[in-house]
């Protein structure tokens, strides 16, 4: 990746540096791309001053500013102030129609044309918290405005921070919000439990950890690496008769699967209702 990067001419601004968009100047920064091309904007300065300190990128508190050189906008800030953000910006994108990227959970793409108008290039993304650490999960969706050159720039942003992966509709984004948007919960709740359970068998509080993270990094790991599904891979772990039987047999007779499953309707049911 890293050669591609060096080679960009893209100019890409950051409307908001709080964690997830520190987090992505942080990849791009480290896997080549120039960090002259790189703007973010903030109305904290000290937050804008360690970026700027860490990765050596160009900042600014004026985003009509940054905006109108950009060829690319991410919008990284809260949902509930995106339309006070956004509006202002209308006239200025209006030349050079920047493609808009925006991270925010629940704004559509209808939403965000309503607010800076109707002819423009807009990407929808859902990434989740583990971008933090340039292992995240980011589901993308572009309206038909959008050339091949602006897809292939998202893709460039979005996987210096993990797995970018794109869909046919916009409506496929609570389903990804469900999995990999909220997922990191669900696995830090299984870890929890493990935790606790190693505690009540005996572990110290410490080694019940240890063991259980390293146990969710490799399971993850292997399952990643390797070319059978998931149940496959369970199903060598588990011998006839074992302790490993043992436990799947509980959390199937808990009924487990279906409780996922009402648990992921649920999570899409609710981005379905937050996106109006």
């Amino acid at each position: 990746m890293s050669d591609s990067l060096h080679n960009q001419t893209a100019r890409l601004v950051f409307i908001g540096a709080g964690n997830m968009a520190s987090s992505i100047i942080g990849g791009l920064v480290s896997h080549g791309y120039p960090a002259k091309l790189i703007t973010a904007t903030d109305p904290n300065a000290e937050q804008l001053s360690a970026l700027a300190s860490s990765t050596g990128i160009n900042t600014t508190n004026d985003n009509q500013q940054a905006a109108a050189q950009a060829d690319a906008i991410i919008l990284a800030v809260k949902p509930q102030v995106m339309d006070a953000v956004t509006s202002p910006l209308k006239d200025t994108i209006s030349t050079n129609k920047p493609v808009i990227i925006s991270i925010a959970a629940g704004i559509t793409i209808a939403n965000l044309l309503g607010w800076m108008g109707s002819d423009l290039p807009v990407i929808r993304t859902m990434p989740n918290t583990p971008a933090l650490v340039q292992t995240g999960a980011t589901g993308l969706f572009a309206n038909d405005a959008v050339s091949g050159a602006q897809k292939a720039l998202a893709d460039t942003v979005f996987s210096s921070i993990g797995l970018a992966s794109w869909f046919e509709q916009e409506s496929d984004l609570d389903a990804v919000v469900a999995i990999s948007g909220s997922g990191p919960a669900y696995f830090f709740m299984m870890m929890e439990a493990m935790e606790e359970a190693g505690v009540k068998l005996g572990l110290s509080a410490e080694s019940a950890r240890e063991l259980t993270l390293q146990t969710a990094l490799g399971a993850a790991k292997l399952a990643q690496s390797s070319d059978v599904p998931p149940a496959e891979l369970r199903r060598r772990v588990t011998s006839p008769g074992g302790t490993t039987e043992q436990a799947i047999k509980c959390f199937e007779e808990g009924g487990l699967r279906e409780l996922v499953d009402t648990a992921l309707q649920a999570a899409s049911k609710r981005s379905k209702e937050l996106a109006g």
